[in-house]
């Protein structure tokens, strides 16, 4: 895949989403421009969103009990006391 279907990074894509919603938001497109853009939006929203799941998915793994044992939490659960600090 190129670069431009596939971006490095999570903040690449991120950026050219952004990038794409502005372009849209203009109105100033031709009918088939917005649609390939959409297009291109709605993979790298995709992308993205997979990217956090993934994410989340490694926090739930490195969480630590105060036992010091690792406990899976969801991340949204995560009692504040079990944050792991620096």
């Amino acid at each position: 895949m190129s670069k431009a279907s596939k971006p490095t990074d999570f903040e690449t894509a991120l950026k050219e989403l952004e990038g794409i919603v502005e372009q849209l938001e203009s109105g100033d497109l031709p009918l088939e421009r917005a649609l390939e853009l959409f297009e291109r939006g709605v993979k790298l929203s995709r992308e993205c969103q997979k990217r956090l799941e993934e994410a989340e998915r490694k926090v739930e793994i490195l969480i630590k009990n105060a036992n010091g044992d690792y406990e899976l939490h969801p991340f949204e659960e995560l009692p504040e006391e079990d944050v792991p600090r620096p």
